[in-house]
């Protein structure tokens, strides 16, 4: 977490957090989902404005986490901006040398695998569940093949308890 963001929560210690009003996709977007975007419907299915200014997607990057109930937040100077989750809290790809990083930047160490009745790829990692970005299903393809990932059938509506995040915080308000 940024140092102006500590110092922020310590100077405003009681903001109201809010809820709805950022949301990340299966492809590692994450969008801005203003009163219109929310009064549309839900996300994914209204998504709002997509970010495009690197520097914030920077700032929200290095201030997202989850809480203590699995509720994923962007950090935002002393208020916590709950996020809407399309899928999974990270989405994953791989660099060259087939290590994996989060949407977010973070290197992360894969644990287990999982497929789910789309067709979707998921990695348990060191951090939390994460959904393979679908730019890099051939190189997992190739991890596939070599043994080094054995996918294990899950359905997509158990992800959230078996490992233990909220995809919509917005309808799930515990403190």
């Amino acid at each position: 977490m940024d140092e102006i963001v500590k110092q922020a929560i310590h100077k405003w210690p009681k903001v109201p957090a809010c809820y709805g009003w950022l949301a990340l996709d299966c492809r590692g977007d994450w969008y801005l989902r203003d009163e219109s975007a929310q009064n549309k419907g839900p996300f994914p299915l209204s998504k709002g404005s997509k970010l495009v200014h690197s520097k914030l997607i920077e700032f929200i990057n290095r201030n997202y986490q989850p809480d203590e109930a699995g509720r994923y937040f962007f950090q935002n100077g002393p208020q916590k901006a709950f996020v809407e989750l399309e899928l999974a809290p990270y989405i994953l790809r791989f660099n060259r040398d087939q290590s994996i990083y989060t949407h977010t930047g973070v290197g992360v160490k894969a644990e287990e695998c999982y497929v789910d009745e789309q067709g979707r790829v998921y990695l348990k990692t060191n951090l939390g569940l994460g959904l393979i970005h679908s730019l890099d299903m051939d190189l997992l393809a190739d991890q596939i093949i070599n043994k080094k990932f054995i996918p294990q059938p899950i359905q997509q509506s158990l992800l959230e308890d078996q490992f233990g995040y909220v995809k919509s915080p917005i309808n799930n308000l515990k403190k």
